[in-house]
């Protein structure tokens, strides 16, 4: 199915995986946050982390850089809430995070893992207008 409304529709898993430089499986991230994996399941349940399955090997994946020091990147879940509520899907969400942006100039990643997740958030919900 075609997304005509949405940018950041997917076009591939495939260049998913080449945009975001290190992935994470659920066990990793259980072990990386020193949760039990029931918990990690939990995270993804109320969106304060999406995952998407890697081609390669099938299995959900987070972005590495969804987590800093033993702990999920602080405004990682309301940006995650606010592009839900804009329609994105997981793919989408990781894809918008990723994206190169010279207007910032960077990443959104980058600038939510360095603090700045008010001009961040302002843009994400921007697009859901």
């Amino acid at each position: 199915m075609e997304c005509t409304t949405n940018p950041w529709h997917p076009y591939g898993v495939n260049e998913l995986e080449n945009l975001v430089p290190e992935w994470l499986n659920l066990p990793a991230v259980a072990e990386s946050l020193n949760l039990t994996i029931t918990k990690v399941h939990g995270l993804l349940d109320e969106r304060a982390l999406v995952a998407v399955r890697i081609t390669g090997r099938n299995i959900r994946s987070v972005p590495a850089e969804f987590l800093d020091d033993g702990q999920v990147v602080d405004s990682l879940k309301g940006t995650i809430l606010v592009l839900t509520d804009a329609g994105f899907s997981d793919e989408e969400i990781i894809r918008w995070l990723y994206t190169e942006d010279e207007s910032l100039p960077g990443r959104p990643i980058d600038a939510l893992r360095g603090g700045r997740k008010t001009e961040i958030r302002r843009r994400a919900q921007a697009l859901g207008w």
